[in-house]
């Protein structure tokens, strides 16, 4: 696709959707390659339904070369031991080459996982920024040198770890390969990617315009395929050095079974959520709010780790406040993900509509009152959607107000009190994010610091950038993605002692 090209219309992203030319093996050793058993997977357009293509199925022997390419590249040194400025400057051709495709890579994204072409653009652009955040940043950190005394000089520097195995998920294909392989990219490291096999095709897009790039053979590569086959083989590998991974709890937990059971390689999480979003009766324009709540769980069809797919209303406000919540939901109703103004799409897949649709049937069984949609509906008569869902009389008790249901199902619940709605707040295994509406300064710095997660958002919901760190606490993960901090993460620290003759 051609820098100029802009499309706008529902029209134009069906004539590039028409003429794509999709990349279906997997890029191993500098070169498109079929999985060596022959195995692939299907993708689908979960908006229609119609298969996008048979995408190669890596498995074990699949993990075991590119590990070793991965290795042999990183002693090699060309990426590992290059200077700081260099790696730099390949990463920011990188960031310009995803600048120039950004519409092919946003729709390549919409196609594999039915989210609005809207939401993808975003997505591209918060890709593009993090590369280009990672790679101006690694010229500008700086070692340490330790307090000694005269007979001495203390030096603490930083090093690349080696093969960085990265699993990203599907809800945000590329945004999150970003926030993974941009710090490892950028600190040295070998990286091998695993994207979802339910949205592998922008990663294999993004490997070409690696190679395109400058990027040293074996340095990057791209391995589709299952969790349970490929994503075990490279946690379970004694020559991968970090799994960093986004996904859920559970997966999670198995990776760091799989490290302790290899070569206790570093694990770094990002995993599921139930985020809380407090609102207080001293709130202003409260029309306002209720948009933000209602985007926070509606946003990207609510298959969204951080999605505030808990909200607690202060009992003062709360009738009017949910009334103006379904105002806004109403707003927010699926359309086709390639009309520029849809805000919701279709699930990634039936199995996920499925888990869906099963949790609202829950939430009515379990005697909640819902409030809106619950039932699922089509798009010019097929794809898998499902409408804002609201429950209100929401207890700790159900399901709907304890697990990650990952779609989009808001569980209301209220409060009287600030001490309650911290209580409920943090009755939760997960601490990834948090909301806190209110005017009142005392009350915010309270009430932030005593909510259990890893990010709080005041007076917004995600309003956030390059430069602060994302991830959480408890059963959400340990690791951190974005900022200075996921460099961190990526290189290791070597302490040189020298002694010094007198």
């Amino acid at each position: 696709m051609s820098r100029a090209s802009r499309p706008t219309t529902r029209a134009d992203w069906q004539a590039l959707a028409a003429s794509l030319t999709l990349e279906t093996r997997a890029y191993i050793d500098d070169a498109f390659v079929d999985a060596e058993g022959g195995a692939t997977l299907t993708t689908i357009n979960p908006a229609t339904g119609e298969t996008l293509a048979e995408v190669a199925s890596c498995d074990d022997a699949d993990a075991e070369r590119a590990v070793a390419v991965a290795r042999a590249a990183f002693d090699g040194g060309d990426w590992s031991r290059l200077a700081p400025g260099r790696r730099k400057r390949t990463l920011l051709r990188l960031a310009d080459l995803m600048e120039a495709h950004k519409h092919e890579l946003a729709l390549l994204d919409t196609l594999d996982m039915g989210k609005p072409i809207a939401s993808s653009l975003g997505d591209m652009a918060g890709a593009i920024a993090c590369l280009r955040h990672h790679a101006e940043s690694i010229d500008k950190l700086y070692g340490e040198v330790a307090p000694t005394g005269e007979d001495a000089l203390g030096l603490v520097l930083r090093e690349p770890l080696g093969v960085v195995a990265s699993i990203v998920p599907w809800n945000f294909p590329l945004m999150m390969t970003a926030w993974k392989i941009a710090p490892a990219l950028a600190a040295g490291n070998s990286v091998i990617l695993k994207p979802s096999e339910k949205s592998p095709l922008s990663a294999l897009r993004l490997a070409s315009l690696a190679r395109e790039a400058g990027l040293p053979r074996g340095v990057f590569q791209v391995l589709p395929g299952y969790g349970h086959t490929v994503g075990r083989a490279l946690a379970l590998s004694m020559d991968v050095d970090c799994l960093a991974f986004t996904g859920s709890t559970g997966v999670g937990k198995q990776l760091m079974q799989y490290a302790g059971q290899s070569n206790l390689k570093r694990v770094y999480l990002e995993c599921g959520g139930k985020s809380p979003n407090l609102v207080f009766a001293d709130c202003k324009d409260l029309d306002k709010v209720a948009e933000h709540a209602a985007a926070a769980i509606f946003h990207n069809q609510g298959e969204v780790c951080i999605a505030g797919s808990r909200l607690l209303v202060e009992n003062a406000i709360r009738e009017a406040f949910v009334e103006k919540v379904l105002a806004a939901a109403e707003r927010m109703q699926p359309g086709d993900p390639l009309d520029p103004a849809s805000f919701m799409g279709a699930m990634v897949d039936r199995a996920q509509y499925e888990r869906v649709l099963a949790y609202i049937r829950q939430g009515v069984e379990e005697g909640a009152v819902l409030r809106a949609g619950g039932e699922a509906t089509e798009v010019d008569g097929k794809g898998l959607f499902i409408p804002p869902t609201v429950f209100d009389g929401v207890t700790e008790a159900m399901a709907i107000g304890r697990e990650e249901i990952f779609g989009p199902v808001l569980a209301v619940f209220g409060f009287d009190t600030e001490e309650e709605a911290i209580r409920l707040a943090n009755d939760s295994d997960y601490g990834l994010a948090a909301g806190l509406w209110s005017q009142d300064i005392d009350r915010v710095m309270r009430v932030s610091r005593r909510l259990q997660s890893g990010q709080v958002f005041v007076n917004n919901w995600a309003a956030m950038d390059q430069t602060v760190p994302f991830g959480g606490v408890k059963q959400s993960g340990n690791g951190r993605d974005k900022s200075h901090h996921s460099l961190e993460e990526y290189s290791e620290l070597k302490t040189v002692w020298m002694t010094l003759a007198p």
